[in-house]
């Protein structure tokens, strides 16, 4: 699903270079320091920025010069990037639509996703009428509703307390197995790794420097891993 051929990005002193390749279906934690190349890589996927050398393949294609509106990705960050003009159902229907003329059955469509995250009786009001929890839940329905095959997301529940950053990882673990999703998530915890992802990539100055699976890492971590944490 994602396959980084010998691909290298270059922003002034630092430099990302990376080979990897994600299986469909597979999540994936990405773990490292501030600095270390997480944002920068999920960039490069997403299309915001273009390898200097190697290439991006995504389901398939050759995405490396690919815009971002054409690839199979959606992705969520830390603030959620929410409409604080538009209503929570407005914010998700930009999912589908970005000029929001959207047909009935996709206003259905829309009515029936916030009912799945339990947000229904909420559709009208506004992102500073919500909890930061709920808010959350807007940003990951947008992402589910885009309907991409790929999902990238950037520490987008840091700022959340533990509890409702469990709540929220199991509402996307749930909906990532019912939709198959290939998911990469950047993250400075290993519980929330552990409680979404099945792999993980730990970054090391713009490199990966440890691919294993997440079993069993906390009993016996590599020696990498055992320093980061």
């Amino acid at each position: 699903m994602i396959d980084l051929r010998e691909s290298r990005v270059t922003l002034g002193g630092f430099r990302l270079d990376v080979s990897a390749q994600v299986a469909k279906g597979t999540r994936v934690a990405l773990l490292g320091a501030s600095g270390s190349g997480k944002s920068t890589l999920l960039s490069l996927i997403a299309g915001f920025l273009t390898p200097d050398a190697g290439e991006v393949w995504l389901a398939g294609q050759d995405a490396t010069a690919m815009p971002p509106a054409r690839r199979p990705v959606s992705i969520l960050f830390q603030d959620g990037n929410l409409f604080p003009h538009l209503t929570v159902s407005d914010n998700v229907a930009l999912g589908l639509r970005p000029d929001l003329r959207l047909s009935e059955a996709q206003r259905q469509t829309v009515t029936d996703v916030l009912d799945d995250i339990g947000l229904g009786p909420m559709a009208d009001r506004r992102p500073r009428d919500l909890s930061g929890g709920q808010q959350s839940r807007v940003a990951v329905a947008r992402m589910l509703l885009r309907d991409r095959p790929i999902a990238l997301l950037d520490e987008p529940f840091a700022a959340l307390d533990p509890g409702l950053r469990a709540e929220v990882l199991g509402l996307v673990d749930a909906k990532a197995r019912a939709r198959g999703l290939t998911i990469i998530m950047a993250s400075h915890d290993l519980r929330d790794a552990e409680r979404l992802c099945d792999r993980l990539w730990l970054m090391e100055a713009g490199q990966i420097v440890l691919d294993v699976p997440m079993a069993g890492l906390r009993a016996a971590p590599p020696a990498a891993l055992a320093a980061w944490l």
